[in-house]
């Protein structure tokens, strides 16, 4: 439904060369490669924080301590 065919993908190429110009892409494509290395790595600490999370979960609920002064005789 929303996928580029080749023809977009050129113009689309086209214009980030226009934009950019030839020097320049480099050094945005090492820009977005470290973002997204970073984010990666950022990604995969909050998984392990969120599985040792869970690993250090009691596996039963406390339990439920009565109200004081709702002691029987």
């Amino acid at each position: 439904m929303f996928g580029l065919g080749t023809g977009e993908i050129v113009v689309i190429l086209l214009i980030v060369l226009l934009l950019f110009g030839g020097r320049k892409i480099p050094e945005v494509m090492r820009g977005l490669g470290s973002g997204l290395r970073e984010f990666k790595k950022a990604s995969s600490e909050a998984t392990g924080e969120i599985k040792r999370a869970i690993d250090e979960t009691p596996a039963e609920p406390p339990k439920a301590e009565e109200p004081p002064g709702d002691e029987k005789a």
